[in-house]
């Protein structure tokens, strides 16, 4: 019996030691930004893709346009009405393809699979959904040719825009204040489809 026990103190002992010894140390994981900048595509799959556009937080602002890959990213040109004359407003590419909140504040934040500060298109940094604003002309339409510096159309990368909201801003976007430019409510809100 008391060879029983000694045997049984004995593995009870080194269970213990077991469980005390040094963990191991975390493993050293990439930071969002850095993972995501890896899997970044280059190259749109897609050809033609278009947005169209409708009223949000009660505005009649609304609009078609067509994103096609352009250079380091892709570009949108077409035409957005229902603004006030000569009025200047911002537009971004947004995180989520849903615009079903009456503010679209379902479509998220802007569009920014790097995980860098918001800024103007053509410096660094900005979102991958950033681009300069628009100015409607004294009827109140606005023509658009803007671009988008990082995106890509299609394949599913991390920094592909299909699927992802492209969102009117009620101001102009002042291209530095964080997280959006203090661009003000959402007036607009489509989600991006190929074709």
């Amino acid at each position: 019996m008391k060879t029983t026990v000694l045997a049984g103190a004995a593995v009870v002992a080194l269970g213990l030691a077991a469980c005390s010894s040094t963990p191991d140390q975390p493993r050293k994981t990439p930071s969002p930004s850095a993972a995501s900048s890896a899997a970044m595509a280059t190259t749109s799959t897609v050809q033609r893709a278009h947005v169209n556009l409708a009223g949000a937080s009660g505005s009649i602002v609304s609009g078609r346009l067509t994103i096609t890959p352009m250079g380091d990213g892709v570009h949108f040109s077409g035409e957005i009405g229902g603004f006030k004359p000569n009025s200047t407003h911002a537009i971004h590419i947004h995180e989520k393809g849903d615009c079903s909140a009456a503010d679209a504040s379902s479509a998220g934040g802007h569009f920014n699979p790097a995980g860098v500060m918001h800024g103007r298109v053509g410096s660094t940094p900005h979102h991958a959904g950033d681009m300069d604003n628009i100015v409607a002309d004294a009827k109140g339409v606005a023509t658009v040719d803007v671009h988008a510096s990082g995106p890509v159309l299609g394949g599913g990368a991390p920094n592909d825009a299909i699927g992802r909201a492209v969102v009117v801003h009620a101001a102009a976007d002042d291209y530095t204040s964080q997280p959006a430019g203090d661009a003000g409510a959402r007036v607009a809100c489509g989600v991006i489809q190929a074709g």
